[in-house]
């Protein structure tokens, strides 16, 4: 399958470092995006777009969330700049379930927990739903690409 990501990097030098939690959200997402993705550049303005797999790098600049995606012998395949506004409150819902749902792993049974869990899903999906339509025409991607996507794009806002 050559439509999908090989590799991602993070542009996270100039944040500060993340908490254990964050990170293990980050290399989980990180992990699971490399194993199974789907992720396909549509022609645009009468240009096919280069073929993948794709090298993304993801990162925030000038208050925009950046994808810059090369081809996997490092040609520039596109670079896209998606404002940050529109993830905002999803974003910041989405850390304050997790701070719950890290605190109820600790302290309160399975069945409370798990209704937690269910709240954070719902908060995810709505994050992967607003990466969708932010890259309508820009790339194409599946839903689990852009819940693993999301989770990356919230641990970059955590030091945003």
């Amino acid at each position: 399958m050559t439509n999908h990501i090989s590799h991602i990097e993070l542009d996270d030098r100039n944040l500060p470092p993340p908490t254990p939690e964050i990170e293990q959200e980050r290399k989980v997402a990180m992990y699971d995006l490399l194993e199974d993705n789907t992720f396909s550049l549509p022609s645009r303005d009468d240009r096919v777009a280069p073929g993948g797999p794709y090298r993304v790098n993801l990162s925030i600049r000038d208050k925009r969330l950046v994808f810059d995606v090369d081809t996997e012998d490092g040609r520039k395949a596109a670079e896209f700049h998606l404002s940050l506004g529109p993830f905002r409150q999803v974003v910041k819902d989405y850390f304050q379930i997790c701070e719950s749902y890290f605190n109820a792993v600790k302290t309160l049974p399975p069945s409370q927990i798990e209704t937690i869990d269910m709240a954070r899903r719902g908060i995810h999906d709505e994050g992967s739903r607003v990466l969708q339509e932010r890259l309508q025409g820009k790339a194409e991607i599946d839903t689990d690409t852009a819940r693993r996507l999301f989770t990356l794009i919230c641990v970059l806002h955590f030091g945003g």
